[in-house]
């Protein structure tokens, strides 16, 4: 018998596979990668976890198909910020069920905890992620199965109903002491991971889709950087030679970018159809975040040749 797990990297998630092992299934942890991590390292430390649980990992890149299908137009609308959280948790048990025949695994195993986030993991949500993700009773959840109707793999016998718990609510005592049994460490604190629950992102993502259409590309780049919002065109500059990578390493069909080449500075993406006097606005904000005099400093193309000006000039576009 063999059950996959949604595997977020959290406490909750590693305690859902070690009680579903207890009873001599085997697990497979899941990854459903939809690109909104806020931890960079993300699959190294799922893949660590992984390795202390002694299970086999897989990621499933999602991207794709998360921005066209949830993130812009969710069932369940939003938290606080850009964070579609009932919407998201279903389109999750989505991917996981569709990879069911291919892992030869009869059933679903979550760490979701009856009342720990307000949005997503009151008892209606948990209702609503089983109807919206057409789970089908196949969608089990260790740490509160004894507060919730029993599912298939209980039903069936294929799980001991008796030996699975009935936690609810934010207060963590019961996970910590199970952490302590299992000798469970290296997971990540509870909340915080996900980027479109922060406010600053969602702002810089709703800015930027009301211009532009998001694809996958793109998602790292609004991650990082000021971004500057200039007659409706989009101007991206990083803020330190960490970024720079990232902008340089853009491959999407939005942006071109823009370099200093005869000196240390930053990285820029303007959007390709920005029209010449815009373009020549980010050249001027390109070489306001240099160190060095208008004349000592080259953009690399003609059209970015710009002025050094005050920083302090370009803040009504910041976003």
């Amino acid at each position: 018998m063999k059950a996959i797990s949604l595997f977020s990297g959290g406490l909750d998630s590693a305690l859902a596979i070690k009680i579903i092992q207890d009873q001599g299934i085997e697990v497979e942890g899941v990854y459903i990668n939809i690109g909104f991590d806020a931890n960079k390292d993300k699959i190294l430390h799922l893949q660590k976890l992984a390795d202390n649980l002694e299970i086999d990992f897989k990621v499933i890149d999602a991207k794709k198909e998360y921005i066209e299908k949830v993130l812009f137009s969710p069932v369940y609308g939003y938290g606080k910020n850009m964070n579609p959280c009932i919407d998201c948790h279903a389109f999750m048990i989505k991917k996981a069920l569709e990879y069911m025949p291919e892992a030869g695994a009869e059933f679903i195993i979550s760490g979701e905890v009856v009342g720990q986030r307000p949005m997503s993991q009151r008892l209606p949500a948990l209702n609503a992620v089983n109807k919206l993700s057409e789970a089908n009773g196949l969608l089990l959840r260790p740490l509160s199965a004894k507060l919730l109707p029993p599912t298939i793999p209980e039903i069936k016998g294929w799980v001991d109903r008796e030996k699975l718990f009935g936690i609810s609510g934010r207060d963590r005592k019961v996970q910590l002491s199970l952490a302590k049994k299992y000798n469970l460490e290296g997971f990540e604190s509870p909340g915080g991971g996900c980027l479109l629950t922060d406010i600053n992102f969602s702002k810089r993502l709703k800015d930027y889709h009301k211009y532009l259409p998001l694809t996958p590309d793109e998602i790292n780049i609004l991650k990082i950087g000021r971004h500057f919002n200039v007659d409706g065109y989009k101007i991206i500059i990083s803020r330190n030679k960490d970024e720079n990578p990232t902008l340089k390493e853009y491959e999407g069909k939005v942006f071109e970018k823009m370099f200093i080449i005869n000196k240390p500075g930053p990285v820029g993406l303007i959007q390709k159809n920005a029209p010449i006097e815009i373009k020549i606005k980010a050249a001027d904000m390109m070489v306001s975040y240099t160190k060095f005099n208008e004349a000592d400093v080259k953009i690399s193309a003609e059209v970015f040749q710009g002025k050094k000006k005050e920083k302090n000039e370009f803040k009504n576009y910041l976003i």
